[in-house]
């Protein structure tokens, strides 16, 4: 270990904003939930639903993953960010591409602004790439979890390019192919792709750091990498060329697996962790990945079954139970470090520090962690039996749960070193 050469962390202007932007998309999801419930009763191609979920999976999501990806780097790669001035471009590309794109989806005008938003957003993702590749090395011999992260940033240009072009087929017909079909192709490759390879990823390195775990030895992340591959590729190669089949769920079964080992993974760092006490926000991120495999389950239903209520459910739990769970709980073990390093790396053992820790509320993390699960549980049982109240419920708790976390968020942000004493140590 003392040979391992940790990178600096960037500067916090670029990786700040990113959390900041976030949080605020996330609080509009709720919103936009709110003045939309009845869409989660419809058809899932329903232009307010396909706003909500690109604020979600864009705005949100890729948001917060692109910030904590940034800060996180040079711990994975035990090397400095290769350009916080691209990462800083990243975010501002971003911002501009989610807002032309959500605004876009939410009043359904197709054309110029829509192709604009894609554009934008497939160049932050261009830069976001020459960032990680440019931090990885091109020729440093990678790592599982630097695969993991290669791989997810492929995965990533591969889904932002094929959503620019149906943002053109929406206007400009040209696909020869249904475009609800190349859509779902486009989800699965967003999801599977990208979120869960750079999940994967970065919680097999922090989590067990986070726990004081050691993981079981054996190559269950490598199995797990070849695993999802496999069964990703096959199934977006198939379902283009052929459409869907049967052979659906045997792919599924192939990346069920590869899931299943990298969960093996961390569970057996938490069994074999020496920090017995997890914290809420741990509890929070470790909570989230029951959605994964509850979203697994409700796949056979989303392919063979044509109520439309399946695939609503099939996007809750991937977006609001797994994605949001882990980031809301995951916020609470990055963020506040990014700040409490801001302002004590320089005067830590001069002073007397906060921990990072003592930045946030525990208690609002608690009640956010009650609001997450209430909201869901209702949300999801008023989208199944179909019960507008249910529905509407739900989308006040979820609303709840943003605001909480927004407050919870903003008390990070605005830290200031107390008893009169300046970040250089002088009183």
């Amino acid at each position: 270990m003392d040979n391992v050469r940790i990178g600096k962390a960037p500067p916090v202007w670029a990786v700040l904003p990113f959390f900041a932007a976030g949080t605020i998309f996330f609080l509009a999801m709720a919103v936009m939930l709110l003045l939309s419930g009845d869409s989660l009763r419809g058809n899932y191609f329903d232009p307010r639903l396909l706003a909500i979920v690109h604020t979600a999976a864009i705005g949100w999501g890729t948001m917060i993953i692109f910030g904590a990806a940034y800060q996180l780097l040079p711990v994975v790669c035990e090397r400095d960010l290769y350009s916080p001035r691209l990462a800083l471009l990243s975010f501002v590309l971003l911002l501009a591409g989610a807002v032309l794109l959500i605004g876009s989806f939410w009043y359904f005008r197709t054309g110029p602004l829509m192709i604009a938003g894609g554009i934008l957003v497939v160049l932050s993702v261009l830069s976001y790439c020459i960032n990680l590749y440019g931090t990885v090395g091109i020729f440093h011999k990678p790592d599982i979890q630097r695969l993991f992260l290669l791989s997810s940033a492929a995965w990533l240009l591969f889904t932002v390019t094929i959503g620019l072009l149906l943002a053109v087929n929406l206007a400009y017909p040209f696909i020869g192919r249904p475009h609800l079909e190349i859509l779902t192709l486009h989800a699965h490759a967003g999801l599977a792709g990208w979120f869960l390879q750079l999940i994967t990823s970065i919680a097999s390195r922090l989590l067990p750091m986070f726990l004081l775990g050691k993981p079981r030895p054996g190559k269950w992340l490598q199995w797990s990498f070849l695993l999802q591959q496999t069964g990703l590729v096959l199934f977006l190669a198939d379902s283009y060329f052929n459409g869907s089949s049967w052979r659906v769920m045997l792919y599924a079964a192939v990346f069920s697996a590869g899931i299943f080992l990298f969960m093996y993974y961390l569970y057996s760092a938490f069994r074999g962790r020496l920090r017995k006490t997890v914290d809420l926000p741990m509890k929070q991120s470790l909570f989230s990945f029951v959605f994964l495999w509850l979203a697994i389950a409700c796949a056979p239903a989303v392919y063979f079954l044509t109520d439309s209520r399946w695939t609503v459910i099939y996007g809750l739990l991937l977006f609001c139970g797994w994605i949001s769970g882990l980031i809301l709980g995951q916020t609470f073990k990055t963020l506040p470090f990014i700040i409490w390093n801001f302002h004590y790396k320089a005067v830590n053992g001069k002073i007397k520090t906060p921990l990072p820790r003592d930045l946030y509320s525990a208690s609002l993390v608690r009640w956010q962690l009650t609001g997450f699960i209430l909201s869901l549980a209702v949300l999801g049982t008023g989208i199944i039996a179909d019960r507008a109240m249910l529905i509407r419920s739900g989308v006040w708790l979820w609303l709840i749960v943003a605001v909480l976390y927004m407050w919870n968020v903003s008390r990070i942000f605005s830290h200031r070193i107390k008893n009169n004493t300046d970040e250089s140590g002088h009183t």
